[in-house]
């Protein structure tokens, strides 16, 4: 009811996307940014030991470093691209180019980015709910509405990627839309009509009222407007995306992602710069309580106004789906990286809707925990955000510069530039994002742990691929290995004498074993003697060993039992018969003892022992 029908292997085609719908399935994540990445800059440069005009001041000139460092970025993955269109990104790129532990370290970042892009979209789109007058009620219960929309985003991806992306496809243009037109109708009232700013900025205004920090005064230094940039660089998050899924998009895959990407890229960077510079001019304060767009949307269409509610709804929409983004992602590359050994295989099947769900679900279950963790408050997860994305940034490009010096195709030294350029800036931004982020004591409380996380995501990588290899090793056949020869002992269990013990005893002497014996374990003399009775009643020939357990126990005796068998013949292997009878139905068979259940599970780790057992079925 949930999921939908089972969709066939051969249907694969037919669940490729168009530019428009992966437009919204890709690209959400990034576009959402424009919801809290001048809030972010604000964040930094305009509260604490700062002033809002300070932080004004110097929004737009941040604003137009992080649109440039957004194009630059843009240009170096369109080539990223067109090299590698089956997909992969980041990982692929630095796995061919740069070794496999460089892969590790940019899969690991980009699935760590992924679930923060859960946790940050949906609290952020959760944030601009209670920003409603209406809905502030619900700030209350933050943590609970995250993880509804987490469930509900994640049985929307279950169903399949193309069926999310179609449901999904229409919030996102009417974000575009709406957001577009407060940019628009916003600086066209700045600039030719009569808007009032959201604060005034004004001498008279005392330092600190009404709970808002300084308007005016305090200080603002490089250090600040360098950690306000890393904030801001928040917006270039999920730009990745479209070169870890090429193989979505309908053929020619590479060129629809390309055009894809750089209609992504326009439009984030004309939104984002726009929201900054009218924030520049209306003066909105950051708040925990009332979002940055909100107040710019308030001031622009009126609170309460038609445009108002559609904003505020699109923006949770947008930020909702944002978390999309990461769910056609992340199980994409969880896929590829369990493919080469580096995490669990079940992450790399499909589900009946084509897409890998098991990914899905480690996913949410993972965006959840951080959900709980820091209380659904967007400020608090940024600082695990970027670190890890400009890690993939500047290995991705620097892979791509490997990648066009090795084949020298037609073009390489253009692209040796491009790729050489995002790789730098990236790299430098990388750095400013370490410094800002760990030299600050304030950071401490939350920025360690996403480099924390991604080291033990790679030791996890480690571990799983030394266990595949370990695995192998012990299965390959060297050109002289023969299997030895073998003394078969089969060991039925008994525990009373019935038809199902009949049918198992039956079943044993069919398999022409070198040894059978049979084995009760008991309690008390009454339990041995019953069983010596009824065996010498039906005439069994074959020999019935007993087994005391004082203590009641069975498992324990059974496999010491075992051990001093097998102690007898040379080169034996011991097949157990577990005799079970089963009833027609699952209430039934709930109120039986399920001992076989326990001793198969004992017996699977125990060498050279075979377990099998023999149904006997009845009516009841």
């Amino acid at each position: 009811m949930l999921v939908g029908r089972p969709i066939a292997s051969s249907e694969a085609d037919h669940q490729r996307l168009d530019k428009k719908t992966a437009l919204a399935v890709f690209s959400s994540d990034a576009i959402s940014s424009t919801a809290y990445a001048t809030e972010e800059i604000l964040f930094v440069t305009a509260v604490g030991a700062s002033s809002l005009a300070l932080g004004l001041d110097v929004l737009v000139p941040v604003s137009i470093a992080v649109a440039v460092l957004l194009t630059v970025v843009i240009i170096s993955y369109r080539q990223t691209i067109h090299a590698y269109p089956d997909g992969g990104g980041s990982y692929v790129v630095s796995r061919e180019n740069l070794g496999p532990r460089a892969a590790m370290v940019a899969g690991a970042s980009l699935l760590v980015d992924y679930i923060l892009t859960v946790a940050v979209s949906i609290s952020a789109g959760v944030a601009a709910i209670v920003s409603i007058p209406q809905f502030r009620d619900l700030e209350e219960h933050r943590v609970l509405v995250c993880l509804v929309l987490i469930a509900f985003i994640t049985v929307m991806n279950l169903r399949g990627v193309k069926e999310s992306g179609r449901i999904f496809a229409v919030p996102t243009y009417v974000y575009i839309g709406v957001l577009g037109l407060l940019v628009g109708y916003g600086l066209f009232r700045v600039f030719f009509g009569d808007i009032d700013p959201v604060v005034e900025l004004s001498a008279a205004v005392p330092e600190r009222a009404e709970g808002i920090e300084r308007l005016l005064g305090g200080d603002l230094g490089l250090f600040l407007i360098l950690k306000g940039f890393s904030s801001g660089a928040v917006a270039l998050t999920g730009v990745e995306a479209i070169s870890n899924g090429v193989p979505a998009f309908r053929r020619p895959e590479a060129k629809n992602a390309s055009t894809t990407l750089a209609a992504m890229g326009l439009i984030l960077g004309t939104l984002f710069f726009g929201v900054s510079v009218l924030a520049s001019r209306l003066h909105p304060f950051p708040s925990h309580e009332i979002t940055v767009n909100a107040q710019l949307g308030a001031q622009v269409f009126g609170e309460g106004s038609l445009l108002f509610w559609v904003l505020q709804l699109a923006t949770a929409a947008i930020l909702v789906l944002a978390a999309n983004t990461a769910y056609a992602d992340f199980p994409r590359l969880s896929s590829l990286i369990s493919k080469d050994g580096y995490l669990p295989r079940q992450l790399s099947n499909r589900g009946d809707r084509l897409v890998f769900s098991n990914g899905v679900l480690v996913l949410a279950v993972a965006a959840g925990v951080l959900i709980v963790m820091f209380g659904g408050i967007t400020t608090a997860l940024i600082p695990l955000y970027a670190v890890g994305v400009f890690t993939s940034f500047t290995l991705s490009q620097t892979g791509m510069v490997r990648h066009h010096l090795r084949l020298r195709l037609p073009g390489w030294k253009r692209n040796v530039a491009i790729n050489a350029a995002g790789g730098s800036a990236t790299f430098v931004v990388l750095l400013v994002v370490a410094i800002t982020k760990f030299k600050s004591p304030d950071s401490w409380s939350g920025a360690w742990i996403s480099i924390v996380v991604v080291l033990a995501v790679i030791a996890f990588f480690r571990a799983v691929k030394g266990h595949y290899t370990k695995v192998a090793e012990g299965l390959r056949i060297d050109a002289d290995y023969k299997p030895r020869r073998m003394n078969h002992t089969v060991v039925v269990l008994v525990g009373n004498l019935h038809r199902g013990t009949l049918e198992a005893l039956s079943y044993a002497k069919s398999l022409a074993p070198n040894h059978l014996v049979a084995v009760t374990v008991v309690s008390d003399s009454d339990e041995e003697r019953r069983i010596q009775e009824q065996w010498e009643a039906r005439g069994l020939d074959v020999a019935l060993d007993i087994v005391h357990s004082p203590y009641r126990e069975l498992a324990g005796p059974i496999l010491r039992y075992i051990d001093e068998l097998d102690t007898i013949w040379d080169n034996d292997i011991v097949t157990v018969v577990l005799p079970e009878f089963v009833v027609q139905s699952w209430f039934g068979q709930l109120l039986h003892n399920q001992t076989a259940l326990l001793l198969k599970a004992r017996l699977l780790f125990r060498r050279h022992t075979v377990v099998t057992s023999v149904p006997y079925h009845l009516d009841a």
